[in-house]
């Protein structure tokens, strides 16, 4: 079983910065696309970044010049460095993996970010 782990996630005040991790067990993840959506109750799910097997990388116009998308393929892990933080950015940060041939979906449970003074 494919399982996505997030971590990195809490207060942040505008202007500040996190780094997101996810942590990814089963499947193959050196031929996946990584990528990391948010999520705000009452809204559909945004993509905010998403980095190929090829390193190939593509963001939301939101976010783009602000967060930096990457991946460590011998840790398994994709990262989300984010900044110049909003309070428009608050949102549930989740991590997505799409295996190929079919793109097959794995979603993590998510980590929260908030960004308020």
């Amino acid at each position: 079983q494919v399982q996505l782990v997030e971590s990195g996630g809490g207060l942040v005040q505008p202007g500040g910065s996190l780094r997101l991790s996810c942590a990814a067990s089963g499947g193959s993840f050196n031929t996946a696309t990584m990528g990391w959506y948010r999520q705000i109750p009452g809204k559909q799910r945004e993509l905010v970044a998403t980095v190929t097997d090829g390193g190939m990388v593509e963001y939301a116009d939101s976010v783009k010049g602000r967060f930096a998308i990457s991946r460590d393929n011998a840790k398994k892990a994709v990262y989300l460095q984010m900044n110049s933080l909003k309070p428009e950015d608050t949102a549930m940060y989740i991590c997505n993996m799409k295996i190929p041939p079919d793109s097959l979906d794995y979603w993590g449970k998510g980590t929260l970010v908030t960004v308020s003074s």
